[in-house]
């Protein structure tokens, strides 16, 4: 019995410690892992893996509490907070956990995106563009962040256009991946810049901008939109140098240009009155009306409207048959609808550009923005 006695808590003693360093490997390993994940995982998640971090190497939460005016400064505190007295070594476990979960989901994401049969081209990391059944299609993928256009993405549906427009495909469509279509411009464009960078950052934005739209106007085949969800500032305007525009019936239309100290873009102080009338036009432009889908149609902006549920079967059998038809024929077409004004479109691109540099350098416009960020911080 005395020797029984001694051997179990010997056991115990070797298993624990072995436990402890298998948990302390693993979290090390995670560690180097998260480092290596290419997609952003939200503020949700990456306030977890901060709470189980300092749980994991310091204990409990032995910080004082920030202001409530530290608004990020709190919001880790609290996360932290929140674990009270789980061990270090659970929060090393649960660290672990958290992130090969992550790795996991985004490994499976890229393999799915990746197949074959999709056609996927290469060189997109704010973009899926793929090419089947003649079509070409140009999908915004950054749903963690509501599809916003950042300086990259831009880049990257001017190339996602140039290849499109050379391709073998018969039409080319551009959608969103997730609940938006796209919440316009990455309002982080404008921000971290330094006072003496102002001038350089709105010319060379412009620039960016007018070759963006060019690319819209001189677009050689059929192109259509598919707005899936909420459309937001210069995913709406372009939306007029599109040969059709399809939603679904949860999509919504808003240009707040006015609300950020901005003005209008993508052509549309010309061809916004023409399509809708002035009335409606100044209504959206000017005093950032937010329209809905139904809304949209009837003011001639939207094409078709589609029940949400039978939204992607009922455009996607259209856009197939569309696709069926005789290539040089659609592209030629379109080439006679557009001639007549391309080269008005091309110098109102341009002096829309120039207004837009100067707005940019604007207090009015730098208040304007920061005055936004401070509301969204509030809610």
């Amino acid at each position: 019995r005395p020797a029984q006695a001694v051997c179990i808590p010997a056991i115990h003693l070797h298993m624990t410690a072995a436990t402890m360093q298998v948990s302390q490997k693993d979290f090390q390993k995670a560690q180097e892992q998260l480092k290596l994940l290419k997609k952003d995982p939200g503020n949700e998640t990456k306030l977890k893996l901060y709470a189980l971090f300092k749980q994991a190497t310091e204990g409990p939460c032995n910080a004082p509490k920030p202001g409530m005016l530290d608004f990020v400064k709190k919001a880790k505190w609290d996360a932290w907070n929140s674990l009270g007295n789980l061990s270090q070594d659970n929060a090393r476990q649960k660290y672990a956990e958290l992130v090969l979960s992550l790795v996991s989901a985004e490994s499976a994401s890229q393999k799915k995106e990746a197949s074959p049969e999709e056609g996927r081209h290469d060189g997109y990391e704010t973009l899926i563009v793929t090419t089947k059944n003649n079509i070409t299609k140009i999908m915004f993928n950054r749903p963690d962040r509501k599809n916003a256009i950042n300086h990259q993405m831009y880049r990257e549906i001017i190339k996602a256009l140039e290849e499109a427009g050379k391709n073998d495909s018969t039409i080319a469509v551009i959608t969103g991946n997730g609940d938006y279509y796209s919440s316009g411009n990455d309002l982080n464009n404008f921000t971290n810049v330094q006072p003496g960078e102002m001038e350089k950052m709105a010319k060379d934005g412009a620039v960016l901008l007018k070759d963006f739209v060019g690319h819209f106007i001189d677009f050689p085949k059929p192109l259509i939109a598919v707005v899936n969800g909420p459309a937001i500032g210069i995913c709406v305007t372009v939306l007029g140098l599109c040969d059709l525009v399809y939603a679904s019936d949860r999509a919504t239309f808003h240009s707040p240009f006015s609300q950020l100290g901005q003005s209008p873009e993508g052509c549309s102080s010309y061809l916004f009155p023409k399509i809708m009338g002035l009335a409606k036009a100044s209504e959206m432009l000017l005093f950032n009306k937010k329209l809905t889908a139904a809304e949209a149609c009837a003011q001639g902006l939207v094409t078709e409207v589609f029940p949400d549920r039978s939204f992607q079967k009922e455009v996607w059998a259209r856009l197939e048959a569309f696709a069926s038809l005789p290539k040089n024929s659609l592209a030629v077409s379109k080439q006679l609808l557009r001639s007549v004004e391309k080269e008005k479109l091309h110098a109102i691109n341009s002096r829309e550009c120039e207004v837009l540099t100067e707005r940019w350098l604007s207090d009015e416009c730098v208040n304007a923005i920061v005055s936004f960020f401070q509301k969204k911080s509030k809610l």
